[in-house]
């Protein structure tokens, strides 16, 4: 996965509350411009309660149909707001929280341990791979298909990493909506569906309750 860079920059984009700042975090420089030396100060802002009212994670795990055994992936973790919601979910299950900086490493294995949650595992990612330890039913990015380069090919190798009958969620910034990533940067449904066939991927199921994101669900096609 050697694009896997992308998810220097997912780290903004899991959690702002104001889904208008993310007009200038997603910028191609945000990844530049941005470090995550103070966890805890990313963390007021990924974490913000006010962030649930347009992001709605309780209806996104809802549709996601999990097993409570599954075994799912994180993409681009941040602080953890959709892995600590995930890891409640899966009570016989476990959440691989992948990240590519050490220090939301550090936090999230922190927040895990102090809130008890033994089925989240942070896993620091590197720019070859995202060191996942076994295969996954369900790998997800939110917020961060549209930083890939070479898509394809990204899901092409990330179909290693998942289990057979495995799906990949993606939930990014439709192109018309009035706040998010800069429009030349956004991807539509029908452009990431066919990258997604392209990488031998087809789509399984397409959500349209979020206000500012398209949410669809992909299955490796044989």
């Amino acid at each position: 996965m050697r694009h896997f860079e992308l998810l220097i920059i997912a780290c903004l984009s899991v959690g702002i509350a104001d889904p208008a700042a993310l007009a200038q975090d997603h910028h191609p420089d945000a990844m530049h411009s941005h470090r995550f030396d103070n966890a805890e100060k990313w963390s007021a802002e990924f974490d913000d309660p006010e962030r649930d009212r347009w992001q709605k994670p309780d209806q996104i795990i809802a549709a996601l149909s999990l097993k409570p055994t599954d075994l799912v992936a994180d993409i681009g973790a941040g602080t953890g707001y959709l892995s600590v919601r995930l890891a409640h979910h899966l009570t016989a299950g476990a959440v691989y929280a992948v990240d590519p900086e050490p220090n939301m490493v550090q936090h999230l294995t922190q927040r895990a341990k102090a809130n008890g949650i033994a089925n989240l595992r942070p896993i620091l990612a590197t720019t070859a791979s995202t060191n996942l330890p076994e295969q996954v039913d369900l790998g997800i990015l939110l917020d961060v298909y549209h930083h890939i380069s070479d898509r394809s090919d990204y899901f092409k190798r990330f179909a290693d990493s998942l289990k057979p009958g495995g799906r990949i969620a993606i939930i990014d910034f439709r192109p018309d909506s009035p706040v998010g990533a800069p429009k030349e940067m956004r991807v539509s449904v029908d452009q990431i569906q066919s990258e997604m066939m392209a990488a031998d991927f087809r789509l399984t199921a397409k959500y349209d309750f979020l206000p500012y994101q398209n949410f669809l669900i992909f299955q490796k096609d044989h």
